[in-house]
């Protein structure tokens, strides 16, 4: 992998239904930066409204775990038993090469391993629900989860939310006009840094 110690990254991460993809699309559209948004690989199946290498990248647990042995990877996780996201070291490499800033868009997990590789050229930003309860609301509004897989991402998020000491930035979503101000000037202030 390229490396370009002038190019910065911003992280975004969140518990699932915290809002952070709204947020991360909300910012490319608002600021005249060169952002380029990192499309993540996933071993989950697509939702009906995602593209392959638009939305993720949508691969086999065998061809994530071909990539995994390859070093084909910055970071990569199970994030769920049997379902993989993961950062393409050839994604960073094409944002690059195109003097891209780029976001992402990861876990928890994801987020610390990417902050710790790309060091203080990196912003990370955790998007905090204002509430379990709020969270919970938001994933049975998206009509994607059954009581089961609802209650296993209310645990994860109990989870990922102890991770919040390890970001940079913290923003509370309670009003989604108001974090994406506020993530504004976050990220304005670092790059302008």
């Amino acid at each position: 992998m390229s490396s370009n110690d002038d190019q910065k990254v911003i992280i975004f991460s969140a518990p699932s239904g915290g809002g952070k993809t709204t947020i991360v699309h909300e910012l490319m559209k608002r600021l005249n930066f060169p952002f380029a948004f990192s499309v993540s690989a996933t071993t989950r199946p697509p939702r009906s409204c995602e593209k392959h290498g638009v939305d993720y990248y949508f691969l086999t647990v065998e061809e994530f775990k071909d990539k995994i042995i390859n070093d084909e990877f910055v970071e990569w996780e199970e994030v769920y038993p049997g379902q993989f996201y993961g950062t393409l070291k050839s994604e960073v490499d094409r944002l690059w090469r195109e003097r891209k800033i780029i976001l992402f868009d990861v876990d928890v997990k994801g987020a610390v391993s990417l902050k710790r590789f790309f060091g203080n050229r990196s912003l990370s930003i955790f998007i905090k629900p204002p509430s379990l309860e709020v969270l919970r609301q938001r994933l049975i509004n998206r009509h994607t989860e059954t009581e089961q897989t609802l209650e296993t991402r209310i645990a994860k998020a109990l989870y990922e939310l102890s991770f919040e000491p390890q970001f940079d930035v913290i923003i509370v979503n309670d009003d989604l006009e108001n974090a994406i101000a506020k993530t504004i000037i976050e990220v304005k202030n670092f790059l302008l840094s």
